[in-house]
């Protein structure tokens, strides 16, 4: 039995759907990706085990503005919504502010994230919990947890917009590569 996990950066997905203006429909996502795993995989079907969902927390200073305060509020009505969708698991890390920059303007880092989806894709992959791994991501700190899991015979799919937006070693370390261009965003965005 063949057996698929998706593991999305959320942040990354988000970034790459404002740019081409669409907004993500997750269940097509999910469906998208399953589909176009079955139709390489030559001794087809493969089951979905999960998809993984992975963002943070909006920052929230200690005293809230009542523009914070929405913004959190729909930020976790998103993802409650999104964890309620059948087989897909949220998993938050934080937004800390690190300070201004040059020009006055708040920084903001993202904490746990990449080390939590790393996890549960090094995870599963050595517990043999599933024989393909779809990652939708541009960080190139994934390029070990990648590796773990070829070690482990998985096979790695990568789904990432063009090559000049993400690291080269990413790209090249995964056995299926899928450009997120605008025919594939389209594929899976929210009806209007």
């Amino acid at each position: 039995m063949f057996r698929l996990a998706i593991f999305v950066d959320g942040a990354y997905l988000e970034k790459v759907a404002k740019k081409n203006d669409v907004r993500v429909d997750y269940e097509k996502l999910s469906s998208e990706i399953l589909t176009r795993v079955n139709a390489r995989t030559p001794a087809a079907p493969v089951d979905l085990l999960r998809t993984y969902y992975y963002n943070g927390l909006p920052y929230q200073s200690n005293r809230p503005t009542d523009g914070e305060k929405e913004f959190v509020r729909r930020r976790r009505g998103f993802y409650d919504a999104l964890g309620r969708l059948s087989s897909f698991t949220v998993r938050l890390g934080v937004v800390k502010h690190r300070g201004k920059d040059n020009t006055g303007q708040p920084i903001y880092q993202q904490k746990q994230v990449d080390l939590l989806l790393g996890l549960d894709f090094a995870l599963l992959s050595a517990k043999r919990s599933i024989t393909h791994a779809a990652v939708v991501t541009g960080d190139s700190d994934m390029v070990p947890a990648l590796e773990v899991a070829q070690r482990e015979g998985i096979a790695v799919w990568l789904f990432a917009s063009q090559p000049q937006s993400h690291a080269r070693e990413l790209w090249q370390t995964a056995d299926e590569r899928v450009d997120l261009d605008q025919p594939f965003l389209n594929t899976i965005q929210r009806d209007r």
